[in-house]
This record gives structure tokens, sequence and C-alpha cells, in this order.
């Protein structure tokens, strides 16, 4: 049996630690900063797809791992779609 606590503890400080650093960044920072993030979620997409394909007894990871994609695929295209549309604002007419 695998204890969960080291990893919820773990997660809820990433929760916090996120919290406190993205609310301390300047609104003209953050759409920047947002779509270079893209990159990093690209990874999540890499590591649910590992996930949901993993051979397993159980299809609490298959569903949890394509939960996972599913997410992070939403995550990606939206950081794109308002990538794309910050820089339309920079483009000359």
């Amino acid at each position: 049996m695998v204890d969960y606590m080291p990893l919820l503890f773990v997660f809820i400080l990433a929760i916090f630690l996120g919290f406190e650093l993205i609310s301390k960044v300047p609104t003209t920072l953050h759409t920047p900063l947002m779509s270079g993030a893209n990159a990093i979620s690209g990874i999540t997409v890499v590591g649910a797809i590992l996930c949901a394909g993993h051979v397993s007894d159980s299809a609490w990871t298959k569903y949890l791992g394509m939960f996972a994609i599913i997410l992070a695929m939403i995550n990606v295209v939206g950081g794109f779609l308002v990538t794309d549309r910050m820089l339309k604002m920079f483009r000359q007419r």
C-alpha cells in the first residue's frame, strides 16, 4: 500500500506556493508568462498520455489519465488562443 500523506502534503504545498507566486505577478506580465508556461503544459500532456496508456489492472488509472489529458489539452489550446489574441494586438493594420 502506498502512503499518500507525503504526496498530499506536496500537492497542498504546491497549491499555496502557486497561488502566492501568481498573485505577485504584475498584470502586464501575466499574459506573456502564461503563454510561456504553455510548453510546461505540453509536458503534462505527455505525462498524462503515459499514465493513461500504462498497463494496469485498475481502470481508475486509465480514467484519471484520460481526465488529465483532457484538462491539459484545454489548458494548452486556451493558452495558445490567448497568445494568438495577444500577438494580434501588436500587428500593424
